[in-house]
Formats: C-alpha cells, sequence, structure tokens
C-alpha cells in the first residue's frame, strides 16, 4: 500500500516551497528558456547599441518643442494608436466637427421641451416659471426613473451622489436604496446622460419634480421622464429645434480658424476622410459651409475635404443593422435633398443616407484598424462602433479643457491633498501597528507568570503605548476632516453639485471609466491634430497592478501600453 507524502509545513519567514530558488518549483518551472542563445545575442547588441558614441550625441540633443498650445489641447491615448497604420478617418457633426454653444442651446432646447409640455402632454402651465439651471447637471449622470432621483457613479456603479429634485438626498434614503447595490444602467430603471443633448432633460427632470412636490402634487417620475424624452426627442425629430439654430448659426455654433487647416494636415499626411452624421443633409450642409467654406483656398466647398458623406446615419443602428445606403440629389444651400434611389457603390463627391457598418466597409474598401473614427457619443458614436467593429475610436470630450485649466489653477491645493492623503495613510498604519503592539501587551500581562519588575516594566510599556496610540488617532482623525475638506473643496469648485466630470470621490467616474474603456483617444476639439504629425504614434503608459506599483519588476518590462483590444471590446 502506497504512502501518501505529508507536504511540509509553511515556514513563517521563508516563501512556499517550489519556489525559483528550489529545484522542483510549483509555479513555472524557471528553466533556461528555448530562446537562451538568442537572448544572450540580444544583450551584447544592447551593450554595443548603448556604446554607440555617435548615437548617444543624436539621441542628447534637446528636441525643440515647437507646440504652443495649452496641455488641456492635448490628445490622451488610453490604447496605442499608430497613425501610419491609419487609411480612413471619419468625424460625427453635431459636437464634433461642430461645437455648440452650450448655454445658448441648452437653453433653446429646455424652452422649446418646456413648452410641448405643457401644450401636448398637459403639464400645468406653473412649470413655465422654472428657470433653468446650467450649473446643475453634467454628463454621466444616471436618471432612477423608479424613485425620482439623479445619480453620479464611480467606475464600479457605486453611487457617490444622488439628489431629488434640487436637493441632494437624505443619507438615510440614499443608504437604502444605493448603499448595497450596484447600479445596472442596463436595467430599464435607470437612463443615462450621456450625450451634452441630453442635460436639458436632467434638468427639468429634476426641476419638475421639485417644483410639483413642493406644491403636494404626486409626481409619477417614470411618466415625467418618459414624458420630458418624447418631448424632446419630437424637437429634434420634427427639425424644430434645427430650424431656429439654422436661423443665427452665428449664435449657436462656434467657428474654429484650425478645423480647416486639420482636416487639411491629415488629408496631406496620405489620410482619406469621411462624414457620417444623423443629422440630415439640409442641416448638415448648412452647418458644414458656416464651418469650413473659405478656410482654405484649396477646399472651395467644405465637401472637397470628405471622400465619402453619409447623412441620417441613425447611429448607433448603423454599425448594428443593415439599412441601405441611399443616394441623394442635392439642390442649393438650405435646401432638402431628393433620394435618387439606393446606393450599388459609394462615391467622392455624391452624398448618401442611411447606410450600414458592413456595406461601408465593402464598398470603401476600408475595414478593421484601418479606420478611426472621431465622435462625441460614448454610446452612439465610441462604444457602438468599438463592439460592433475594429475601427480605431477617438472621443471629443469638449469639458476636458475646463476640467484641466481649473484642476491646473487648484494645484497647490491639490498637492497639499496628496500630502495629507499620504500622512493620513501612514498614520493609518501606524495606529493599526501600536493597536497590535497594545493587544500584545495586554495578552502577556493577563497570562500572569511575571514577576513582580517584569510587570511593572510591561505595565509602563503600555501606557507609553496608550499615550502614543491616542496621539495618532487623534491625527488620524484631524487628518481625514482635512483631506476630506480639500477634497470637497476642489471638486465643488468644478461643480458645487457634481464636482468633476471624471472623478467621483477616489475613483474615475462611471463616464470617465466608459470613455477609458471605449475610446482609444479622446480629446477636447477635432482641431487638436492640427498640433500632431499625421504619421504621429500615440502611445499609452502601460496600466500597472499594485504588485508592479509595490516594486516588482514586471513593471519594467515596458512602460507603454499596447495595440490590442481595450477594455471592454470584448464585453458582448
Amino acid at each position: 500500500m502506497s504512502v501518501c507524502p505529508v507536504s511540509p509545513k509553511l515556514s513563517p519567514t521563508g516563501p512556499i516551497p517550489g519556489s525559483p530558488t528550489t529545484s522542483d518549483p510549483l509555479h513555472g518551472s524557471f528553466r533556461s528558456s528555448r530562446n537562451r542563445a538568442h537572448a544572450e545575442d540580444a544583450e551584447r547588441r544592447a551593450q554595443s547599441l548603448f556604446a554607440d558614441l555617435e548615437l548617444a550625441r543624436l539621441l542628447s540633443v534637446p528636441r525643440v518643442h515647437t507646440r504652443e498650445v495649452p496641455r488641456a489641447r492635448d490628445i490622451f491615448v488610453n490604447r496605442n494608436l499608430r497613425m501610419t497604420s491609419v487609411e480612413l478617418i471619419g468625424f460625427d457633426m453635431d459636437y464634433t466637427l461642430a461645437i455648440y454653444h452650450m448655454r445658448r442651446l441648452e437653453q433653446l432646447a429646455y424652452d422649446m421641451t418646456l413648452a410641448k409640455l405643457v401644450s401636448e402632454r398637459g403639464y400645468p402651465t406653473v412649470i413655465g416659471q422654472l428657470q433653468y439651471d446650467h450649473h446643475f447637471v453634467i454628463r454621466g449622470l444616471a436618471v432612477d426613473k423608479t424613485n425620482g432621483n439623479l445619480l453620479k457613479m464611480d467606475r464600479f456603479g457605486y453611487v457617490g451622489r444622488a439628489w431629488h429634485g434640487l436637493r441632494p438626498l437624505e443619507r438615510e434614503v440614499w443608504k437604502n436604496l444605493y448603499r448595497n447595490q450596484r447600479v445596472q444602467l442596463k436595467n430599464p430603471q435607470f437612463a443615462w446622460i450621456d450625450t451634452l443633448f441630453a442635460l436639458p432633460e436632467a434638468w427639468l427632470f429634476a426641476g419638475i419634480i421639485e417644483l410639483l412636490e413642493s406644491l403636494g402634487q404626486r409626481v409619477d417620475y417614470g411618466k415625467l421622464y418618459d414624458d420630458i424624452r418624447d418631448a424632446i426627442d419630437t424637437v429634434h425629430r420634427d427639425n424644430s429645434l434645427k430650424r431656429e439654430v439654422r436661423k443665427e448659426l452665428g449664435r449657436y455654433i462656434f467657428q474654429d480658424p484650425e478645423l480647416g487647416p486639420a482636416l487639411h494636415k491629415l488629408r496631406s499626411g496620405g489620410k482619406r476622410l469621411f462624414l457620417l452624421t444623423n443629422s440630415a443633409w439640409d442641416y448638415t450642409d448648412a452647418v458644414m459651409r458656416y464651418l469650413l467654406d473659405g478656410q482654405l483656398a484649396e477646399y472651395p466647398s467644405w465637401r472637397n475635404y470628405f471622400d465619402y458623406i453619409v447623412t441620417l446615419a441613425a447611429k448607433p443602428a448603423f454599425f448594428s443593422e443593415q439599412r441601405p445606403f441611399l443616394e441623394l440629389e442635392t439642390a442649393g444651400p438650405g435646401e432638402e435633398a431628393r433620394v435618387v434611389g439606393e446606393a450599388t457603390h459609394l462615391e467622392r463627391g455624391k452624398v448618401y443616407q442611411g447606410g450600414n457598418l458592413q456595406q461601408f466597409e465593402r464598398q470603401t474598401g476600408y475595414a478593421g484598424e484601418s479606420v478611426l473614427y472621431v465622435g462625441d457619443h460614448i454610446y452612439g458614436d465610441i462604444l457602438k462602433s468599438k463592439k460592433s467593429s475594429l475601427w480605431r475610436t477617438c472621443m471629443i470630450v469638449q469639458e476636458i479643457e475646463d476640467e484641466i485649466t481649473y484642476t491646473d489653477g487648484q494645484r497647490e491645493r491639490i498637492e497639499k491633498l496628496s500630502e495629507v492623503e499620504l500622512a493620513r495613510e501612514r498614520l493609518d498604519d501606524a495606529v493599526a501597528h501600536h493597536k497590535g503592539v497594545l493587544n500584545a501587551l495586554d495578552r502577556r500581562i493577563d497570562r500572569g507568570e511575571l514577576t513582580a519588575e517584569e510587570l511593572a516594566r510591561l505595565e509602563e510599556e503600555r501606557r507609553g503605548t496608550k499615550v502614543e496610540l491616542d496621539k495618532l488617532r487623534w491625527a488620524l482623525r484631524e487628518a481625514t476632516e482635512i483631506a476630506d475638506t480639500l477634497e470637497l473643496e476642489v471638486e465643488e469648485g468644478f461643480n458645487p453639485y457634481w464636482g468633476l466630470l471624471f472623478k467621483e470621490g477616489h475613483e474615475n467616474s462611471r463616464f470617465g471609466e466608459q470613455v477609458e474603456r471605449y475610446a482609444c483617444l479622446y480629446t477636447s476639439r477635432v482641431s487638436n491634430f492640427l498640433h500632431d504629425s499625421p504619421m504621429q504614434y500615440y502611445r499609452s503608459p502601460r496600466e500597472l497592478m499594485p504588485h508592479e506599483m509595490a516594486g516588482s519588476w514586471s513593471a519594467k518590462l515596458s512602460l507603454v501600453g499596447s495595440e490590442g483590444p481595450p477594455k471592454g471590446e470584448r464585453e458582448r
């Protein structure tokens, strides 16, 4: 009968048996690799490379930085992207090529939606007294249609801030509703405010609840949100909002003098460009003429910048459904186009509407990672295109300019906050250590069997440790209060209701996490590409795991990220 060997006991100080220093490791083989000879040759070549004096001289010459734009205008990288591999670049129009004057457009959408709620949905005229507060809402909030709340979450789905109407939710109510559950935005109970177009609907939801409940009226939160959503959709669908914008394009849309040169630079670098927008032709033509006509002599019409133009694309359906491309016959400026028929192929100089991803790739000859798409909508432009294709993505987040500029101005306060946070970490560890020492002393004293001299010495050591522990506990409470106060001041200085767009507490916000997951690049405006080479290699820092940040040498294997699939791409 065979006897099963007994595993050795673990040492309190040594590694698990079978470490790399033993002859029979448990994890990994730690033997000579099959490429050992090649590796030794590579090390010799590295020595020769670093010993090359001419090369060292070339690398030591400081580069002259000609870029003079603020850091807030940088292009930020989540996933390495070689522009040399990109052959076709597509752009959304609204909030991407066309940057709107948010305050004016929000007010216009708010006024028109409010009027529809009263005239077509039967809401009391008293809601017409509500005054829109531009500061109350930001992108990245969630609407709880069951409980009538607005929420801001961190990247784990944990609710950090909650408002009912225009008041912060009572803490006990907040804890009962959200403390022990993670908000799942796929649940129809919640709606995601992920576009700048949606900001007025979030404020209307909160403002109407605040007003009607203050008058003692009961509010059906789900019906209220659906009515607001439908009214805003109608304002966009019947083109009444865009008709007003077209009357005064200069009032509602900024002109960016660097937009034309940026597109020209991309074309000069060998890239082809296309426009893919949900707007109809007449509005698209009016806006694009306002933005680009006359900027550069080489492009007498805005249409000369683009190889393919697709309107009424119905994103995100463009990426998942099989709607046909329809060729349009365009009329004069401001006039609607006429559908000629279904397009069998896509040509430069013609205009199309509808369409789908598969047919677009097949008829243009460009697919996968050779295509970069630039848009502002985390779902319709970025997430859906990333999940439906291998297109590379760039998200336009115009708010980042304000957030970076603001936090740069808070540098001294943030540095002090960081200093206090590190002190709090050390104090927390010191408190834990002193509690452990105190517990050990208590156990020795309680066991007895001590001489009078030993007991006196331990009692004296215990009193000293207790005094130190009390001091440390006081300092920890003080540091915690200071840190919380400074953090609140920094966050509420940006927005008194919701804090920073990309942060929630110590974590990235849900919005920031989605930008990180699905956008290869993100930046504040399309014209930021003007300041980089069309052949730029955009590199992201490699994300380190905690054991690597603690000093593991695997952190040194590579300092930059990869061009592999980004986070979330395989979550289908």
